[in-house]
């Protein structure tokens, strides 16, 4: 009995010991991970794609994330940094949506998607943009690239040189297509940036917003164009951006709609299906509709600030604001708004006409700027006293409370 006794007591101390050894490998390596992204299981939310990010385009507010700083080959969706530099291009007058662009063999050859471009075909910066938005036709993005760039290499230089200005950090693009090459890589986080550059030209909305459209002009054949992005037509509200496919990159997109005013931009990344790609896309928009608003915080020729002009306040004039300001912002945020006006007064005017620009009026939550307006006077004031005070000192403000 003795002998036995030792024995079962000798086979329990070697459990304990190997429990010691291997339990705490067991348990680290099935317990919960503590350093995943902060957002990543917010409201219970699960996205099966690789990499997503969901923001307020407008504030930048970044609303739910996951590994949203990992690299990956973009495919497609490389094509937004094509389209910003054609839209900044076409904004700033350097060229016209109008011009013709006549399309090389290089553009012609490029394989993949394809608006079915033929070498020597004249086509406008307009059509090669329906092009590039609705069919992601290679052929036109290289085309576009060679009428902006001179090449397409001089082209990438350019689309490497305005990631850098916005910011993408993680970001090294080899071509203007997203056809898989070694090295050519982003982030979720880098395309939410070049994606909320473009929305700012919101002309490009009406093509990536398109859902089939046909170009005819001078062609025995028309082209026909149907859109990548099915969020476009099944999504309500979805107006862009750009969708992308390749088997290392497997189904991305950069998606973005809007709806009451409020604008949601996602990017997932490394979906391993259209469906799981759109799934997610789809859910994280109508999560981040769920939870922003849109407030009107003045309209044009509202009371901002009435100011008097001596000591006994009876000589006033009313500060009115030139234009509308609407915000959105988190639902039910009750934080405090509050404005201050800024006044700048010619310094050889000798008097302030009515309806004439006295300077901004700025607004903020919770002491946060969320934008400003010009505001004008409501009456002719003579300048003098007050008023040449409120000139040399462009900071003079008044608070107001809302």
């Amino acid at each position: 009995m003795k002998k036995k006794g030792f024995i079962i007591t000798t086979l329990a101390l070697i459990i304990i010991f190997l429990q010691s050894i291997f339990l705490p490998v067991y348990v680290t390596a099935f317990a919960p991970n503590d350093n995943k992204n902060s957002t990543e299981n917010q409201g219970g939310i699960k996205v099966d794609a690789r990499s997503a990010i969901l923001l307020e385009p407008t504030t930048g507010n970044i609303i739910y994330e996951k590994n949203c700083h990992e690299k990956f080959a973009p495919a497609s969706v490389t094509k937004i940094m094509t389209m910003l530099l054609t839209m900044e291009a076409v904004d700033s007058g350097k060229i016209k949506l109008s011009d013709k662009v006549t399309i090389s063999e290089n553009a012609k050859k490029m394989g993949g998607s394809s608006m079915l471009l033929d070498t020597g075909e004249i086509r406008t910066v307009e059509e090669l943009l329906k092009g590039i938005a609705i069919a992601s036709g290679n052929d036109a993005a290289v085309a576009m690239a060679e009428y902006l760039g001179g090449s397409e290499d001089n082209f990438v230089v350019m689309m490497n040189k305005r990631a850098q200005e916005l910011g993408m950090k993680d970001t090294t693009f080899r071509n203007c297509t997203g056809l898989s090459s070694d090295g050519h890589v982003t982030t979720a986080y880098d395309i939410s940036l070049m994606s909320r550059e473009l929305l700012k030209h919101s002309k490009i909305l009406k093509y990536t917003g398109t859902y089939m459209e046909t170009i005819s002009e001078g062609r025995k054949s028309p082209i026909g164009l149907v859109n990548h992005n099915k969020l476009v037509r099944f999504f309500k509200g979805c107006d862009g951006l750009k969708t992308g496919f390749t088997d290392e990159a497997k189904y991305c997109i950069s998606a973005t709609a809007v709806r009451d005013g409020v604008r949601m931009l996602t990017v997932i990344m490394g979906a391993p299906t259209y469906k799981v790609r759109n799934k997610d896309a789809s859910m994280l928009m109508n999560y981040g509709f769920s939870k922003y608003q849109q407030k009107k915080i003045v309209s044009k020729d509202d009371v901002v600030a009435k100011i008097t002009l001596n000591k006994n306040g009876d000589k006033f004039f009313i500060a009115k604001s030139n234009e509308d300001l609407t915000i959105v912002m988190p639902k039910g945020n009750n934080g405090k708004i509050t404005s201050k006006c800024f006044f700048n007064i010619k310094k050889d005017s000798k008097i302030v006409k009515k309806g004439s620009i006295i300077g901004y009026c700025e607004y903020y939550l919770d002491a946060k700027s969320i934008g400003k307006v010009k505001i004008y006077c409501d009456r002719d004031i003579k300048k003098g006293g007050f008023f040449e005070n409120l000139r040399k000192d462009f900071n003079k403000v008044f608070d107001n409370s809302i």
